[in-house]
This record gives C-alpha cells, structure tokens and sequence, in this order.
C-alpha cells in the first residue's frame, strides 16, 4: 500500500492539502511526460500542437480535419496552420476523400511515421518506467482517476479510441 494511504475509504475525504499536492504532482508529471518529446520538436520548429496532430493521425489514419478539431478541440485556424506547416514539410499528406470529395483524409507519410515513433518512444519508455515502478493496480487506478477527470465528452472521444482498439 502507498504510504498515506489507508485504503479506499480514506479517499473520499481528501483535505485541500492532500488535493493540492496532487495537482502539482500532475503539474510535474506533465513537464516530465512532454520533456522528451519537446526536446525532439524544438530541433523542428514544431511544437505540442504539432505533436498532438501527428499522434492523432498515427492513431487513425484517414481521419478527417473535422475529427481532428473535435479531438483536439482547438479552432480551425489553429489546426489548419499547423497542418499546413506538417504537409509542407513531408510529415503529412491530405488525400481527396473517397466518398466525399470536399474530405481531406489526414495520412502520415514515411517521414511522419519516423517522428512519431521517436515522440512516442520516449513517452512509452517514460510511461514503462512510471507503470513497473506503480504496479498494476495503481495503473488502473491511474486510468480511472484520469477518465474521471475528463469533461463527459471527451471521455466519450476517449473511449470510442480504445474501442477501436479491440
């Protein structure tokens, strides 16, 4: 058992302090999990912005424009400059879609795949260590606390991703 914690009970009536110290802690491990990746981008010009595109095309590709803006959740002037800057650089190809012709499907090319196997490399190893180091159950109670987090909505996009999944 992690020290402080004397079972599930105990969980529900967390003080102000206990709440805060867990937001820092997020907080740090936020900087830690992006650190890696950041390093890589900042070499390109790039930054989390572009990250998040390229995983969520690696994630699905022949997704839409559309789709990304809903899962990104940022304006279509923000995400069409960065996806301007990432075809332009050979990361990224649209393709006219096949049933709707007025459709960009979003596609990694060689060179897109390359980069998102060394982003996401160095969070899978990132996330390895943290999970060996948790154990099982703290790694499902890690996801639990993280989907009950998020705004129904999002956790709705999230869980239509891990169906996908099966």
């Amino acid at each position: 058992m992690a020290e402080g914690n004397t079972g599930g009970e105990s969980l529900l009536f967390l003080t102000d302090e206990q709440l805060r110290k867990g937001i820092e802690a997020m907080f740090f491990a936020y900087r830690g999990f992006t650190a890696d990746p950041d390093r890589i981008l900042e070499t390109m010009d790039y930054g989390r912005a572009h990250h998040r595109a390229i995983h969520f095309i690696h994630r699905s590709p022949g997704t839409t424009v559309s789709n990304l803006l809903a899962i990104l959740g940022v304006t279509k002037q923000s995400l069409n400059r960065v996806l301007r800057t990432l075809i332009d650089d050979g990361l990224v190809e649209a393709r006219v879609g096949r049933s709707d012709k007025r459709e960009r499907n979003l596609h990694l090319t060689a060179k897109g795949q390359e980069l998102e196997r060394k982003l996401s490399d160095a969070q899978r190893a990132r996330m390895r260590a943290a999970y060996r180091a948790a154990g099982p159950a703290a790694v499902q109670g890690f996801r639990t606390v993280l989907e009950a987090m998020m705004d129904p909505e999002m956790r709705r996009q999230y869980q239509s991703l891990r169906e996908g999944d099966k």
